[in-house]
């Protein structure tokens, strides 16, 4: 049976010839002659002398290749984005074509046949949605995104440095490493941490990404670029679109409430960002309402794109948005359509029913109301009618991303709002984002209220929630800074081998523990924990009124249990969360602990890999201690459940909250964001007024502290920082 990891090494240098060998170990594809391109041909008889490889993976020849004439459409160094409906629509029909071979041997040999010829951008894309919806390559690991292209991630700065380090200081190295025969493993010398920690500092010293790069605290924005600039929320925010894409094959993208998970996804970012700008003394995130004034923020991102060979264009403070003629993109659209959309959109919530494509009416109910609303807005292929409600959510990315040049007389791409790896960097997702926010918030302000009744969870009584972590007081959160390296040396194309390190640093937090006092005085029975935490001030200082405050609940963990007669003492660590993965998934190297392929231990990996990273789990909070309200509910689980729930939930739940379960129904009956996610009913004005039984809050606080660890080796991020620490006075207080 053929190693279906071979595959992986497609993802290595995405821009370097497939001749040329991948991966820490110099494999090698023996590609038949005909796959190569033109311009490769005339090197073919030489081909195996010129770039000599360690294994070799046979290729075997198709006798037919598809028709690939739509994704040859885009050039191999255009920039390509899935806001772009072209784009996407090449990218939908490079996904068809791969997920319709019939053999796994097919699928490799075709994709080695396209990667030389396919943008290497829109190939990596369809190649891992891919793998992802495969069964029969869903157990591979793949790459952290951050690897393949680390230019969407850094800035601009580190490359020029990688490339002295790969092409002098690596070189060096791996002749000094012959010459005292020291042994290899996986053919990277600089990974032999376990074995030989002073060697691999001698060899290779991580290039520091510096804390500060886009910009100075003279832009207030910038109190809170660590949130935004984060590698692992970028990270996600890219994965989750990667595993819910909006266009592609029907069977790829209907998944269970779809549309629904787009709107809670979307609106708990916004949620954890106000936190954070509340945490910094900053208002909270205005709507991007009026689209023809000037935008006050500017960006300048600071990223080039090194294989593009471009730069990411900048947004100058009080740009205007424009009417969009893009006719090399084929993008083109004017603002007023954009209101024309939400319009239709906000006539459609207030009536009650959207007009489909027959010319019907669909009721938006309680329960599938937000789910229909969720496809309409981003305009995904399950919308129900794209011609009268047009794509609102999409062409707002686009409108901005080319705010800089609408029209492209100056010849400029798109800015980092154009690409779901860089859009979270600008403080203008967040106020596109929250207005879109408020166009689902109006729907659920037309459903009814929760009732005491369908809040409540008879004769149970929910009586204490507490925060405890080792060396802190009770009810107090732990946050700093810690620094943690990532691999680039496999998105630096036409360099020599060898890893190449960056060090960046990002928020962390002490891990903790949640205990919870539940009084069952019925028969055994299921509950549901579900945990939230919010701000309890506003930024006057004055507590918040539940209307607004239900809004900044950032769910922290849901999970069932079974409740005994008498007191249950529930205790559930934060590691547990059904929101974040690990810190080492998130930034997964790919040729590190790779599980046998076919074996439970890489199953599902692709998936689980979609979640929010654990280290960004917590507010960074104060120095003097930010006061939140940490709520916790237990809910009826037989009301909870999912009814003919099936697939790989025992495997891959780890963030089912952001990112539902594979092959399977979202695994909660409830609304998501449930009980948050209504207005409230008639009489509740504060926090403590709507609270039942089954619900208690705690104060908390969470305290800040201005010290950056040192990455721990042998460690993951997830356990409690034991190192010498380094305390910088340079960084926000």
């Amino acid at each position: 049976m053929a190693d279906k990891n071979n595959i992986l090494y497609l993802f290595d240098r995405p821009t370097e010839p497939i001749f040329i060998g991948k991966g820490d170990d110099n494999v090698s594809f023996d590609v038949p002659t005909e796959y190569l391109i033109d311009r490769y041909k005339p090197l073919a008889s030489d081909i195996q002398t010129r770039f000599p490889g360690g294994k070799t993976i046979p290729i075997i020849k198709l006798n037919n290749i598809p028709d690939l004439s739509i994704p040859l459409g885009l050039s191999r160094n255009a920039p390509f984005s899935l806001f772009n409906p072209s784009h996407s629509k090449m990218a939908s029909k490079l996904i068809e074509i791969l997920m319709n071979t019939k053999s796994y041997d097919e699928l490799l040999s075709l994709s080695v046949y396209c990667r030389d010829r396919i943008n290497p951008y829109m190939f990596t894309y369809a190649l891992s949605v891919v793998l992802i919806h495969r069964p029969d390559t869903r157990n591979l690991r793949l790459p952290s995104h951050s690897e393949m292209f680390p230019s969407l991630y850094m800035n601009s700065s580190v490359f020029s440095r990688a490339r002295e380090e790969s092409a002098v200081v690596q070189a060096g190295s791996r002749s000094r490493r012959e010459a005292r025969k020291l042994p290899e493993r996986n053919g990277a010398y600089c990974r032999q941490s376990r074995f030989e920690q002073h060697e691999r500092s001698c060899l290779s010293t991580p290039i520091e990404i510096p804390h500060d790069y886009s910009a100075n605290n003279l832009d207030s924005e910038h109190r809170v670029s660590y949130f935004r600039e984060d590698i692992g929320i970028n990270l996600h925010h890219w994965h989750w679109h990667l595993v819910y894409p909006f266009d592609g094959p029907l069977n790829i993208v209907n998944k269970d409430r779809r549309g629904e998970l787009f709107f809670y996804m979307h609106q708990q970012i916004i949620a954890r960002y106000n936190m954070e700008r509340l945490s910094n003394n900053l208002n909270r995130v205005v709507r991007l309402t009026n689209w023809n004034e000037p935008i006050a923020e500017g960006y300048f991102p600071k990223l080039d794109n090194i294989l593009a060979n471009r730069v990411w264009s900048p947004r100058p403070a009080n740009a205007v948005l424009t009417n969009i003629s893009r006719e090399v993109e084929q993008i083109t659209f004017d603002i007023e359509d954009l209101v024309r959309w939400r319009d239709r959109l906000f006539n459609a919530i207030h009536s009650g029913f959207i007009i489909n494509t027959a010319g019907q009416q669909v009721r938006l109910t309680e329960n599938d109301g937000i789910n229909i609303l969720g496809n309409l807005i981003e305009a995904s292929i399950l919308s129900q009618n794209p011609n009268l409600y047009g794509s609102l959510h999409n062409n707002g990315h686009n409108a901005i991303a080319y705010i800089h040049d609408p029209d492209n007389r100056f010849l400029e791409n798109y800015g980092v709002m154009g690409d779901s790896a860089t859009a979270m960097r600008d403080p203008i997702f967040y106020r596109w984002h929250a207005y879109i926010d408020d166009i689902f918030q109006e729907f659920k302000s037309t459903i009814p209220s929760y009732t005491i009744q369908n809040l409540g969870f008879d004769s149970v009584n929910v009586q204490s929630i507490e925060v405890t972590a080792t060396g802190l007081p009770r009810n107090e959160f732990a946050t700093f800074w810690q620094q943690s390296d990532t691999e680039l040396s496999r998105g630096l194309d036409f360099l020599p081998r060898g890893s190449v390190f960056a060090r960046f640093t990002h928020l962390q937090h002490a891990p903790f523990n949640y205990k919870i006092v539940v009084e069952n005085n019925g028969n055994q029975r299921v509950g549901t924990v579900r945990i939230f935490l919010a701000p309890k001030f506003d930024e006057r200082g004055l507590p918040f009124l539940f209307r607004e405050q239900r809004k900044l609940f950032v769910e922290l963990d849901k999970f069932s249990v079974s409740l005994k007669r008498g007191r249950n003492e529930i205790v559930r660590r934060s590691v547990e969360s059904s929101v974040t993965i690990p810190h080492e998934v998130t930034y997964r190297n790919q040729g590190s602990s790779r599980p046998a392929a076919n074996t439970d231990a890489a199953a599902t990996f692709n998936f689980c890999g979609c979640g929010w990273p654990q280290n960004m789990l917590i507010a960074k909070g104060s120095v003097d201690g930010f006061q939140c309200q940490l709520f916790v509910m237990v809910s009826n689980g037989e009301n909870d459940q999912v009814p003919n729930a099936q697939g790989d939930a025992q495997v891959c739940d780890d963030a089912s909250s952001y990112c539902g379960v594979l092959n399977s129904r979202y695994p909660d009956a409830r609304s998501m964001g449930y009980p948050f996610d209504r207005l409230p009913r008639d009489g509740v004005v504060t926090l403590q007024q709507f609270l039942t039984p089954n619900m208690v809050t705690q104060d908390v606080r969470i305290r800040f502290n201005n010290r950056t660890v040192a990455p721990l080796q042998n460690a993951t991020a997830n356990r409690p920082a034991t190192g010498t620490t380094q305390t910088t006075g340079n960084r926000r207080n």
